[in-house]
């Protein structure tokens, strides 16, 4: 088949979707070339997610058209548009995860063949296709999808937030295989918050603002302050950096309100020791799988440490279950939204939950009280809630505000976030920031693990470096820069190559070779 007399492969116009009250998309376009990767972009309840349901047919639009190489595209369902060559990769894993992985490959009719090729290509060999899928990390699981919707040579592969969950050898892996797709009869639709990704193998990026379609930007070296102003509107005129005063000094007899002491984990964490004050953001630098996942779990209550101990204000403290931290003042956020929120049911029941568990001799709730501290954790984290009815109906920047002001509106003596702007806007991503230095400033105590480097240093006072499930540097404030925090957390000499500097050269190369023939693009 050849491209239409447009030149276009993929083409959507004034595509509109609304929920009751809540209009999700009202003018949405999109045209995308044959041969290319291109970008689709927008704040977090922008449109993104809808839009790509509707391409794929997970959601059926009220108005607009979609065509495929000039032909009109009806799709009622995913069924439909695989069949109609479009495949999208979903921020969360699609796999069923009681099933293992061959069982899930035969669901979606998956020839195996060409799911190793690529499962190879991106970097994970000598997967065991009997093994549960539930039993694999979400990175794998990540890849798996991808790698499976790639053995399928769909015409449109849509990648929403494909690199969010990746630690950085398989991020530069996918966007290798992404930067091959460039330059053939078929093309990509790649959504992501980081714009490093959309500069190394973006040609266009199409921006949505409130639902609608703003504008469509060609991707170069200048190209990133226009698409942030597309993105933003009037907000991004407001959000000049600047620099955060240094903390304060801490008083020599200070109590931390956090200590940890020779913790150890069964698997991948040794002999953890650090303290976390009041007042005080301390940032947690690690790849991926080095122990930081284990020990947000011990701190949170879900797993018991192997050895070593944790105090609470100065006194130990033991944590069987969840529900032990929270009484002891130390609460959770999740990178998950799923993990946290109870999807089907109102932002207020999930913002009052905690505040409704701490009733000791149940009677009648008030209401009244209640309601005043949901409106006011709602205004202060200003939450889109006019999907009121299910916070499955918000997008996914609105539903982390909602995990985060369920414990702010009751009070936070000590927060845990793990990488908790994972998949968020450039906006919302900004106001969790402020968030975070307010509760800091209020006399709280944050410990805060992203996945971004820069973030480090735009909230934390301080950061541990965790490798190899060691704690192997501490790193004051005005030394968290990204080339700094990426030798400490690969545990690298100073005069070292950095790992992220030879992915992005390797990507610049597959970019300026000669792009691969469609009939080379599977085993």
């Amino acid at each position: 088949m050849t491209a239409t007399t447009t030149g276009l492969l993929l083409e959507a116009t004034d595509v509109s979707k609304t929920y009751g009250a809540v209009v999700a998309l009202k003018s949405a376009s999109l045209a995308v070339r044959p041969g290319e990767v291109h970008a689709l972009m927008g704040a977090n309840g922008a449109g993104k997610s809808t839009l790509v349901k509707i391409l794929t047919g997970a959601v059926r639009r009220d108005g607009g058209t979609i065509a495929i190489r000039g032909q009109d595209l009806n799709v009622h369902s995913l069924g439909d548009a695989r069949r109609g060559g479009l495949i999208s990769v979903y921020q969360e894993p699609s796999l069923i995860p009681d099933l293992d992985i061959r069982a899930n490959l035969r669901l979606t009719e998956t020839p195996v063949e060409p799911f190793r090729h690529w499962m190879h290509e991106l970097g994970i060999e000598d997967l065991d296709l009997a093994t549960t899928a539930r039993r694999l990390p979400l990175a794998t699981l990540r890849v798996i999808d991808l790698a499976r919707a790639l053995a399928a040579e769909p015409d449109v592969l849509m990648l929403d937030e494909m690199t969010a969950a990746l630690p950085a050898n398989l991020t530069e892996r996918v966007l290798e295989v992404v930067a091959r797709q460039r330059g053939g009869e078929r093309s990509v639709i790649f959504i992501s918050h980081r714009m490093i990704e959309i500069a190394a193998v973006c040609d266009r990026a199409t921006v949505l603002r409130e639902g609608s379609t703003v504008g469509v930007v060609d991707v170069t070296e200048r190209s990133e302050d226009r698409i942030v102003e597309l993105m933003l509107g009037d907000i991004a005129k407001g959000m000049a950096g600047t620099e955060r005063a240094p903390a304060p000094a801490r008083p020599a007899d200070a109590t931390p309100r956090l200590s940890v002491r020779g913790l150890t984990a069964r698997a991948n964490l040794h002999d953890v020791t650090f303290d976390l004050y009041p007042g005080e953001v301390l940032g947690v630098v690690a790849l991926e799988g080095q122990g930081q996942d284990e020990l947000f779990d011990i701190l949170s209550g879900s797993a018991r440490p192997a050895s070593g101990e944790v105090l609470v204000d100065g006194a130990a403290a033991t944590f069987g279950h969840p529900a032990d931290a929270i009484r002891a003042g130390v609460v959770y956020v999740a990178a998950d939204r799923a993990e946290a929120l109870l999807m089907q049911r109102s932002v207020r029941e999930n913002i009052a939950l905690p505040l409704s568990a701490r009733i000791r001799s149940w009677g009648w709730i008030d209401l009244g009280g209640e309601g005043r501290m949901v409106r006011d954790a709602v205004q202060r984290l200003q939450i889109d809630s006019r999907a009121t009815g299910e916070v499955r109906r918000l997008s996914g920047g609105n539903q982390q505000k909602v995990t985060i002001a369920r414990w702010v509106a009751g009070g936070v003596r000590t927060m845990l976030c793990f990488d908790p702007t994972r998949g968020i806007d450039i906006g919302t991503k900004q106001q969790i920031y402020v968030l975070l230095r307010d509760l800091a400033d209020a006399g709280a105590s944050v410990l805060f693990y992203t996945s971004e480097l820069k973030e480090v240093q735009l909230v934390c006072d301080r950061a541990i470096v965790i490798f190899g499930g060691e704690l192997v540097a501490e790193i004051a404030g005005g030394d968290t820069d990204e080339p700094s925090l990426l030798r400490a957390a690969y545990n690298l000499k100073a005069d070292a190559e950095l790992p992220e500097t030879v992915a992005a050269a390797s990507v610049e190369d597959v970019v300026a070779g000669s792009p691969t023939p469609p009939g080379e693009m599977t085993a």
